[in-house]
């Protein structure tokens, strides 16, 4: 699509910085709040001035700030690009000094030079957004609960025993106190599931794969948005941070494939847990992983080939809308 302007948008909690780029080239900032309502009044006042249809507005993604911006602009059917802040900073040339407004001129500038690779924002399934704040909420859960389980462990037999036993007492409400909560998010994350037919078949078909559990489908499913985000194994395996890349420079610099840091923590670590337990299944990825480390490989380097395997094979079934066959004899190279 062939854009007259460019908008480039700052997100923080409380404002939107804006610059946008007129057709003339010329540079103009606005500040507004960052509510939905702000949003639409400020893009009815620019329509008068510019077509909206052929405007691009790009903004750096912010997690949940962004809510209200993306909000209105699927609302209204805005041309809205949300982007990561990394690859922004790194296609915008050396910069010497940072503030609000300059951001917001610096998204735009960039949104204008990569207009070809936009990616509009689309309505997402009800439900599998839904998946996606209830799953968020649960992590938040899980990570407070894991911190008073690791006081509990950690203070036993370095303070008085008895403040000891009245903090433990205290912690251990708290944890049994969180563990309720993420079963009950657990429950209505499975509610949700089973009522939409095709989220409830893609985690059937996941959870099919050895290794594979409840949790990896869920937080597979919310990653590629239903399978709709990624077209195939292979760029989910670099999302996630496994499919491994060479580095090297002229002649004198030279490294063994490796993957890259830039990946989805949460997603490795997931699928590092699914290899280890698909490993000590009975069945291919147990003896794939016996025959490589037989042959020399070193074992970490065949658990990510494995990581990778599952992974391909997730997106196989689900584009075959068939299940794991447990005797389906493969030879993995």
């Amino acid at each position: 699509m062939n854009f007259e302007s460019v908008i480039g948008i700052d997100v923080s909690k409380l404002t939107l910085d804006i610059a946008l780029i007129t057709q003339d080239a010329e540079v103009e900032s606005f500040r507004i709040e960052n509510r939905s309502e702000s949003i639409l009044r400020f893009f009815k006042s620019l329509s008068k001035r510019i077509d909206i249809n052929r405007l691009l507005i790009c903004a750096e993604h912010t997690g949940h700030y962004c809510y209200p911006l993306r909000k209105a602009c699927l609302e209204k059917g805005y041309y809205l690009w949300i982007e990561g802040g990394a690859e922004i900073k790194q296609r915008s040339g050396v910069t010497r000094y940072k503030n609000d407004k300059v951001d917001a001129i610096r998204i735009a500038d960039y949104a204008k030079r990569y207009q070809d690779k936009a990616e509009r924002q689309r309505i997402e399934d009800e439900k599998l957004e839904s998946i996606r704040s209830l799953s968020s909420e649960r992590e938040l859960f899980i990570k407070e609960r894991a911190k008073y389980k690791t006081q509990l462990k950690d203070l036993k037999g370095f303070i008085d025993e008895g403040l000891y036993k009245a903090r433990s007492k205290r912690l251990k409400k708290q944890v049994n106190s969180l563990s309720e909560l993420i079963k009950e998010i657990d429950k209505q994350i499975k509610q949700i599931l089973e009522s939409s037919e095709k989220l409830a078949n893609q985690k059937v078909i996941l959870t099919s794969i050895g290794g594979i559990g409840d949790q990896v489908a869920i937080k597979t499913i919310i990653a590629t948005g239903g399978f709709v985000k990624f077209s195939s194994g292979r760029k989910f395996a670099c999302h996630v941070g496994v499919a491994p890349f060479s580095f090297e420079s002229g002649s004198s610099q030279r490294s063994r494939r490796k993957t890259s840091f830039k990946t989805n923590m949460d997603l490795k670590k997931m699928f590092h847990m699914a290899a280890l337990s698909a490993i000590k299944m009975k069945g291919e990825f147990k003896d794939y992983f016996e025959r490589k480390v037989a042959e020399g490989k070193n074992k970490m380097t065949v658990i990510n080939a494995v990581r990778a395997k599952l992974i391909n094979r997730i997106f196989a079934l689900v584009r075959d809308n068939r299940l794991n066959q447990k005797n389906y004899n493969i030879n993995l190279v």
